[in-house]
């Protein structure tokens, strides 16, 4: 099951990430979501638990705690829009605009 962790600190690493969800059981991944252009965190991210009983209680365990000062945010990761693009694009159609 994956899990969406919001409101995170600059400063939480993978490894926070991780150490705060083996609590509750085994870890398959853990993702803090960065900027690609400066590599500074979002401020959220990803965790993959293999079980769901675990992702459940350790989603009721985690949120609203405090990590590294801040009070975060644990739910259900939802999936991704379809037909949804990352980037700055322009859009669709139009004029360019220099």
């Amino acid at each position: 099951m994956k899990i969406y962790v919001g409101n995170l600190s600059y400063k939480v690493t993978e490894e926070d990430l991780q150490q705060a969800f083996a609590g509750f059981g085994e870890v398959a991944s853990a993702k803090v979501i960065t900027d690609t252009a400066t590599g500074r965190s979002k401020g959220f991210g990803f965790v993959e638990m293999s079980n769901g009983q675990e992702a459940e209680a350790a989603i009721q365990g985690l949120n609203g705690k405090e990590i590294k000062g801040r009070a975060i945010n644990v739910g259900q990761a939802k999936p991704r829009a379809e037909g949804r693009q990352g980037g700055y694009g322009r859009g669709r159609g139009g004029p360019r605009r220099y």
